[in-house]
């Protein structure tokens, strides 16, 4: 049996990094954003908007939804160039489908992951992870996770054990994995564990997966040198906490519905909360 850790509010506030008179945007962190397509643009929107709201000084969006992305988000840069890209962290898939992706799409995932620039990856590149010489954190979902496993050749289903198949696919991918649901866990390639359960069950809504990528870009981004396990922990928690906010849950009582984006708006009122 896997030995699993919980992640609380203690743990999280270390990696909220609070701006002082030194820095400048760039030392707050940089986020380049390759998500959203022409099926899926609001996937980009909902990345962006959160890398935003979770503190990153600077967000280039580097993908083919870059209007809708700015008209949300004018603060954006948007760029076609991944070789003059600055970035700390790297958030690629969400809103994307492999099936559908051109061999020029493709090339230039790998370029993103064949460099040392940590990379959140999601969705429609996924399929891309195993190899990859990035420090890797990859986000599936229960179905993305039989597909990696498949693609890593260990037992599409696993054991049944969450915790135990997660730690098993980081092992074979030698690399961070975040396997997302009621309660989340990250399983770091050493086999360590960590478990998440902060998110209200409002939380279960479309693209709050991107919502996640984004904020998980802005945490690597501003925490270089942290664990990136335990980055992806923090953010995963604070999702969570952003998610009560918005479903009016801060002060207790049973909450109501919510979307992604109000979860990403409620970020800077969850991450004060914390820092209060």
């Amino acid at each position: 049996m896997v030995e699993v850790r919980e992640w609380g509010r203690d743990d999280t506030v270390r990696f909220l990094r609070v701006p002082g008179p030194a820095d400048d945007k760039y030392s707050r962190g940089v986020v380049a954003v390759r998500t959203g397509s022409a099926e899926y643009p609001g996937a980009a929107v909902l990345s962006v908007e959160a890398a935003w709201r979770a503190g990153a000084g600077y967000v280039r969006y580097v993908g083919s939804a870059a209007d809708a992305v700015l008209a949300r988000r004018p603060e954006t840069v948007a760029s076609s160039d991944i070789g003059r890209t600055r970035a700390d962290a790297w958030v690629i898939g969400s809103g994307t489908d492999a099936a559908a992706r051109t061999p020029e799409e493709t090339d230039a995932l790998r370029l993103i992951l064949d460099s040392t620039v940590p990379v959140i990856v999601d969705a429609g590149a996924l399929d891309l992870a195993p190899g990859a010489t990035a420090p890797v954190l990859a986000t599936p979902h229960a179905g993305e996770l039989v597909r990696l496993r498949e693609r890593l050749q260990l037992a599409p289903q696993g054991s049944g054990d969450r915790a135990a198949d997660a730690a098993q696919t980081a092992g074979a991918l030698g690399r961070t994995v975040l396997l997302k649901g009621a309660s989340t866990l990250v399983a770091a390639s050493d086999g360590s564990v960590i478990s998440v359960s902060r998110a209200p069950g409002w939380l279960a809504t479309a693209g709050a997966g991107d919502v996640l990528g984004g904020m998980l870009g802005a945490l690597v981004a501003a925490n270089p040198d942290a664990a990136l396990a335990e980055t992806a922990a923090a953010g995963a928690w604070l999702h969570g906490h952003a998610a009560r906010f918005a479903a009016g849950m801060a002060d207790g009582g049973r909450g109501r519905p919510i979307v992604a984006l109000d979860v990403a708006e409620a970020l800077p009122h969850a991450i004060a909360d914390l820092l209060s």
